[in-house]
């Protein structure tokens, strides 16, 4: 028996939701998103952190030397999202969402500008616009943008919804591809009423998306709908059948682990057949049902503070970083310049015979214990020193 991973690829398009390159080889999704935390989780890890230091240089040089560290940072922080998805784009053969800053979130003119820019950047690399998602928070300002941006040709990702308000609103604005967050309506609920647990069939955010789909095939909206944001495999196995899910690393896992039979839940035919009534999404309509919707209200509200705060957390990363290289830059040439005053025949190494300090720090700085100091060993003896100073 095929294991739930293949069955679900059979019915649902797989989209891997992390910013980790090694993860997403790992489990070959078609498609990849990514969010503000998880760029920033991903920026953090020692396996990246050549990403990170690839765009803070390139940052600084195209701003040129009179400018400023946080003039840095920021060119840095504008390009880093789009430096994960083209290493993302080079291993899988569909498309990376990637998200305008949620600080623009109820700013129309300033979501299009920001998604003009990122789009921007991946076609000077390269890469053309139906490989790029843009992802923006539904908010009602956002939906504006995304509509301009769609008839532009710019595919766009409306993400941080859970209220049929919002993805009405998102078909009727042509958005490509929908992001209902599936956990994050099941936290609500459960906090609000106080249970622990809900039942698969009966999970709040699974009947969302369910609801959702359902109406989308039913009205013949091409809108995808991609669940999202999971807190257990089986509001993933429930949601069999959905246009896409986004799934973290852990339950992909899982899946794949798990041999059992899967069902297709969600059905074009059966949603076609199902009796629901049409509505007409204007401002005002919105405005009211998300006003009426305090979970709709609380969770987008909840969810542009927490991906704002990541946004925050990755500026002062990338400051930090900054700071390490101008002072891993200067040990390197204080290195350099050290080295070719102690070697003193050029050969590429210091003898205990041509070192002019002591023979403790000879032994020191000498690693391999060889009786010769190279030049990388120099660097690192300095480097240390330097942490040591700092402490």
């Amino acid at each position: 028996m095929a294991n739930l991973l293949e069955q679900l690829r059979d019915m649902t398009v797989v989209v891997a939701d992390t910013g980790d390159i090694q993860a997403i080889e790992k489990f070959t999704p078609r498609d990849a998103t990514t969010n503000p935390s998880l760029i920033t989780a991903a920026a953090q890890m020692p396996e990246y952190r050549d990403i990170v230091d690839e765009t803070l240089r390139q940052a600084q040089a195209d701003v040129g030397g009179d400018a400023s560290e946080q003039d840095i940072v920021n060119l840095a922080f504008q390009r880093l999202a789009v430096a994960f998805g083209l290493k993302i784009l080079a291993i899988i053969p569909g498309r990376v969402s990637t998200e305008v800053d949620a600080r623009l979130s109820y700013d129309t003119e300033g979501t299009v500008a920001q998604a003009h820019d990122l789009i921007g950047q991946y076609e000077a690399a390269g890469i053309g616009r139906d490989r790029i998602l843009i992802k923006i928070a539904s908010t009602w300002e956002g939906i504006k943008a995304a509509e301009s941006l769609e008839k532009e040709g710019i595919h766009c990702n409306l993400t941080l919804l859970f209220g049929l308000h919002q993805a009405i609103a998102c078909a009727e604005a042509g958005a490509t591809l929908i992001s209902p967050f599936v956990g994050r309506i099941l936290d609500w609920y459960k906090k609000s009423t106080g249970r622990d647990s809900y039942p698969a069939l009966e999970d709040p955010g699974v009947l969302s998306v369910t609801q959702i789909y359902n109406y989308y095939k039913k009205f013949g909206y091409p809108t995808e709908v991609m669940g999202a944001s999971f807190r257990s495999m089986d509001e993933i196995t429930e949601l069999a059948g959905c246009d896409l899910l986004t799934i973290a690393p852990k339950f992909l896992a899982q899946l794949q682990e798990t041999e059992a039979e899967l069902p297709r839940k969600l059905d074009v035919a059966i949603a076609e057949r199902a009796t629901i009534e049409k509505l007409s999404m204007d401002e005002t309509t919105f405005r009211q049902m998300h006003a009426a919707d305090p979970m709709a209200s609380e969770k987008l509200d909840e969810g542009i503070k927490g991906f704002t705060k990541a946004l925050e957390n990755l500026e002062h990363l990338l400051t930090q970083r900054l700071s390490q290289l101008g002072a891993e830059e200067t040990v390197s040439h204080a290195a350099e310049d050290l080295f070719h005053a102690y070697d003193l025949d050029g050969d590429g190494f210091i003898t205990r015979e041509e070192w002019m300090g002591s023979d403790a720090v000879f032994d020191a700085l000498d690693e391999n214990h060889d009786g010769r100091i190279t030049p990388e060993e120099l660097g690192s003896g300095l480097g240390a020193l330097l942490q040591l100073v700092k402490v």
